[in-house]
């Protein structure tokens, strides 16, 4: 069955990013019915310390070593992760921003399941090469300042170029980006942003 898998990284269930995805889903459902959905809240997801283990067992594979049983078993929950992923034909991230860039627990996931061998691979001649094959994704990313029209108070937006880059190194060139702010500030730009997004989002799932 074709899936969509949706990271939902904020933890607030009424938050203007899960709002967004919301709207988007509801478009989605209704235009691909036949569609499996596959909702990954990595504020609840079992995801591993990249520390010990795991790390060694990155190392061993980097050096092409043999892994130890309890690398084995730590790295195993990477690849289930990246599995995961592999295995959508298309992805929803919803996020806020946080401190210019994006939430610790994101942050994390692409720690976990950006592994040699699983989603990279080095190549002495080539450099790094992507593992995974492209596919429609989409980032739904709500900020409290506004950088779409340029109104960002002085704010750098780092967490945008990070995501495109971060999922183009795995091999997802195909990303579309809705931005939704600002979320703080006087009411009129704020509900003025949101319709806009919505409306857009709405629009969107039913092509994507």
């Amino acid at each position: 069955m074709v899936k969509l898998l949706h990271l939902s990284c904020s933890p607030r269930a009424d938050s203007v990013s899960s709002a967004g995805a919301r709207v988007f889903l509801d478009s989605f459902g209704r235009a691909r019915p036949d569609w499996d959905l596959d909702i990954m809240d990595i504020w609840r997801e079992r995801m591993p310390e990249f520390a010990g283990p795991i790390v060694e067992a990155k190392y061993a594979r980097m050096n092409a070593q043999a892994f130890s049983d309890p690398q084995r078993e730590s790295f195993a929950e990477a690849e289930r992760m990246a599995l995961r992923l592999s295995l959508a034909d298309r992805v929803l991230i919803s996020t806020p921003m946080w401190n210019f860039g994006i939430p610790y627990k994101l942050k994390h996931w692409f720690d976990i399941i950006v592994q040699p061998g699983l989603t990279f691979r080095f190549d002495p001649s080539q450099g790094y090469l992507p593992l995974l094959k492209d596919r429609p994704t989409l980032v739904i990313l709500a900020s409290g300042s506004d950088f779409t029209t340029g109104m960002n108070r002085g704010r750098i937006d780092m967490a945008t170029p990070y995501l495109r880059d971060i999922l183009r190194f795995i091999g997802i060139d195909n990303v579309r980006f809705v931005p939704i702010g600002p979320t703080t500030g006087p009411q009129q730009p704020i509900e003025a942003a949101r319709e806009r997004a919505l409306r857009r989002l709405a629009a969107m799932a039913a092509t994507f």
